[in-house]
């Protein structure tokens, strides 16, 4: 089986920097795309970016120019630089990606998830 593990969130000011890590391990044949996706209180998750095995990336509009995406292929992890960080980034984080485990088998994978909060 698959699992994703997420580290790296916390408790920061408003304008601080966190870096948010998730490791992919188990019966890993390739991994397409590894993402970034939170959830706020009240609020339908989001996906907040995602970067593909190419190293093509897609981010939302609220964190364009401040956080950062990026993966190391080799070790199955991908990594969120977040800087500049507001109040409205406050959130849970979970970590998704597309995983094949066999020729014939490709699924979607979440992480547990891992608490951001700025405070003002």
């Amino acid at each position: 089986q698959v699992q994703l593990v997420e580290s790296g969130g916390g408790l920061v000011q408003a304008g601080g920097s966190l870096r948010l890590s998730c490791a992919a391990s188990g019966t890993i044949r390739s991994i397409n795309y590894m993402g970034w996706y939170r959830q706020a209180p009240g609020k339908q998750r989001e996906s907040v970016a995602t970067i593909f095995s190419g190293g093509n990336t897609n981010y939302a509009d609220s964190v364009k120019g401040r956080f950062t995406i990026s993966r190391d292929n080799a070790k199955n992890t991908v990594y969120l630089q977040m800087n500049s960080l507001k109040p409205e980034d406050t959130a849970v984080y979970y970590c998704k990606a597309d995983i094949r485990t066999a020729v014939l088998r490709r699924n979607d994978y979440w992480g547990q998830g891992t608490q951001v909060t700025v405070s003002s």
